[in-house]
């Protein structure tokens, strides 16, 4: 299971994690509560993780990218 991009909705205590590999395929459908998502990623083989810009965004970022990960913000469209 080669994870290459994974998509995480940030919430206030769980997080609903989506990963495919490179042929595009679901291999990640996950829920992880916050406590969680630092020790699921640090296990993680360095990937794309793709998140939308709110406000504890760039906590994630940083932390995420200390475990070799890239990241990149989007917009989520909501007022």
């Amino acid at each position: 299971m080669k994870v290459t991009t994974v998509g995480i909705d940030l919430a206030k205590n769980v997080f609903q994690l989506h990963g495919v590999n490179e042929a595009g395929r679901a291999v990640i459908k996950k829920q992880l509560r916050r406590d969680q998502v630092a020790a699921f990623f640090i296990n993680l083989p360095a990937c794309l993780i793709g998140m939308e810009a709110c406000g504890s965004a760039h906590y994630w970022a940083r932390k995420l990218e200390g475990f070799g990960h890239t990241v990149k913000f989007g917009y989520s469209g909501r007022s």
